[in-house]
């Protein structure tokens, strides 16, 4: 519980600096606020933390180390004691938690589907023979060369108004980004549709904003806990459980959604080809109370269906 005699009241969040993070960061401190009255708007502060991915935007994430590039630092930071909570998209955290640290809460998800944007067709079926689609993610381009083996994948970097920038001056004539983010800036009327998972399985934790503190911070764990909403945990953990025996990465074209029907839980996961020439998909669905091992289930069946040279010509890639 907070300490309003501490010596140090202060919560410090720590998160990217880009208007989406920090919309994520603003929310995120309301939601602490709302849920410890002896907390104070001058109690909670945002520090934004430039990370290596912000930094290099002219290459896919995959060949300069993949998505820890946009939570390395501000992990660096929490652990050393600059920042008391650390905010990530849960999509761009690694699989793998240092173990020090904790994530206590899971804020509401948002809609987790990606957006398709195109001035020159309504979906990806109905764009021109050859169509330039702009994407830094493996995932989403090997599943749109599965729908479309004729279009050019381009890479494309940068926050949201770089990237519909580029699609406007015509370097694209088409991309995607996830509407969640779209959402909370209020931009997404933007979106030309928005795509179901049938057609683009969204990404690991797409839409999911998750806290990170140190784990013996037991003052600030306890804190966060409380913001924590349940199903959306939930559905997190069933989608990074079967990421897990995935070994995910930016190297690793992997799209998982987990998703809750009254008592039960259903996951849809897939790995790709980068080139999209080949899918391979499995779906689950049982108690919630199984939500992890059905993760766990689902990421070992296409673990064995792809082979071991899949994922070794991959970690190479």
């Amino acid at each position: 519980m907070f300490d309003p005699a501490s010596p140090s009241p202060s919560l410090r969040l720590g998160s990217r600096g880009s208007p989406l993070a920090l919309r994520q960061a603003e929310e995120a401190k309301a939601k602490l606020i709302a849920a410890h009255p002896e907390l104070s708007e001058g109690d909670v502060e945002i520090l934004p933390i430039r990370t290596t991915g912000d930094r290099v935007r002219d290459r896919a994430l995959a060949e300069i180390g993949g998505k820890g590039l946009f939570t390395k630092e501000i992990e660096e930071a929490l652990y050393n004691g600059q920042i008391d909570i650390a905010v990530h998209c849960m999509k761009d955290l690694p699989t793998w938690l240092a173990k020090w640290s904790a994530i206590p809460a899971i804020l509401e998800r948002e809609d987790p589907r990606d957006a398709f944007f195109s001035p020159k067709a309504a979906n990806i079926a109905g764009l021109p023979q050859g169509a330039r689609v702009g994407s830094a993610s493996l995932r989403r381009s090997s599943q749109v060369l599965a729908l479309r083996p004729d279009l050019k994948i381009g890479l494309i970097r940068g926050n949201v108004e770089t990237r519909l920038a580029k699609l406007a001056a015509g370097e694209f004539d088409a991309t995607l980004l996830a509407i969640a983010g779209l959402i909370r800036l209020g931009k997404a009327e933007r979106a030309t549709a928005i795509l179901e998972p049938e057609e683009m399985l969204p990404s690991a934790g797409q839409g999911a904003i998750g806290l990170q503190v140190r784990a013996d911070d037991t003052r600030t764990r306890d804190l966060v806990a409380a913001l924590d909403h349940r199903p959306s945990s939930i559905r997190v953990g069933a989608e990074r459980a079967c990421l897990d025996i995935l070994d995910g990465s930016c190297r690793t074209p992997i799209g998982c959604l987990a998703e809750i029907e009254g008592d039960f839980l259903r996951l849809r996961a897939l790995v790709a080809e980068p080139d999209g020439s080949r899918v391979y998909r499995t779906e689950r669905r049982g108690v919630i109370s199984d939500a992890v091992a059905l993760g766990i289930d689902a990421g070992r069946e296409l673990r064995a269906a792809a082979g071991e040279a899949y994922f070794a010509a991959l970690a190479e890639f």
